[in-house]
């Protein structure tokens, strides 16, 4: 049985074939990028370049292989809003710039040339290697750290600041408080209590007047017009023979006259 004979082509179609197995065997494509790490909000780049020998067709990025697949750049202009080139109109670059990156751009990306038949039909000629795209966690930059340690020292020093002053808010309502009563002999007599006020007044009439001050004031004149008696020992009682069966009695008495 006689084997089937190969079709016969035009001058033309095997001119066509010899020009693509040409192109096929020296076309290459570089997409260098294993894996890259991107913050949310920053922008990702991811690089493709290729020889400038090249089967009509044009060329894509593409999230993922296979069916579920997303075209995120095509040459033709069907392209994502936040996706851009990096060279526009370069027949061999074709790195893209993709904004504002965000968790669900997630995933592994691939350079893809692709042919375009006479019937319109594309076809996958070449792709790279992918891209394998993730979320970097973004840690605390050094300013950041120090302007939380100056924060924190001033509210130390804020703290420490309002400790003192109500320190020394309390030790002046000590201050200002009366002393228990204490006692002081005049002559021969029995101990007569007095009270004195903290701090060290010069003179006894300073004592009277921060103890008047206390006291409901019926008229300025009557606080300018008080006088004072300064207390002198009297002379000691002559001793008188008593009956038996009583017992000594001895006292002292002080008038203030005020007008």
């Amino acid at each position: 049985m006689a084997a089937a004979a190969a079709p016969r082509r035009s001058p033309v179609q095997r001119q066509l074939l010899g020009v693509g197995a040409q192109v096929a065997q020296v076309f290459e494509l570089h997409q260098p990028q294993k894996k890259v790490s991107v913050a949310v909000g920053e922008m990702l780049t991811l690089n493709c370049t290729m020889s400038r020998l090249a089967a009509p067709g044009p060329v894509k990025w593409l999230k993922d292989l296979g069916s579920g697949n997303e075209t995120v750049y095509d040459q033709t202009g069907a392209s994502l809003s936040h996706v851009t080139r990096a060279v526009v109109g370069s027949n061999t670059d074709f790195t893209i710039h993709i904004r504002s990156f965000q968790p669900n751009y997630v995933g592994t990306y691939y350079c893809v040339k692709f042919t375009q038949e006479s019937t319109g039909k594309q076809e996958m000629f070449r792709h790279g290697s992918g891209t394998e795209v993730s979320v970097r966690e973004t840690a605390l930059v050094p300013g950041v750290v120090a302007a939380a340690v100056v924060l924190c020292f001033l509210l130390l020093l804020l703290g420490l600041f309002v400790a003192l002053c109500m320190y020394r808010r309390k030790c002046q309502g000590r201050a200002g408080s009366p002393c228990p009563a204490g006692t002081v002999a005049v002559g021969s007599f029995w101990s007569v209590p007095l009270q004195c006020c903290a701090g060290t007044p010069g003179t006894p009439s300073e004592v009277l007047d921060r103890e008047s001050s206390h006291l409901p004031s019926q008229s300025s004149r009557e606080e300018n017009d008080i006088h004072y008696a300064d207390l002198q020992p009297l002379p000691p009682a002559p001793r008188r023979s008593r009956s038996s069966g009583t017992a000594p009695t001895e006292y002292a008495s002080l008038r203030v006259a005020a007008k």
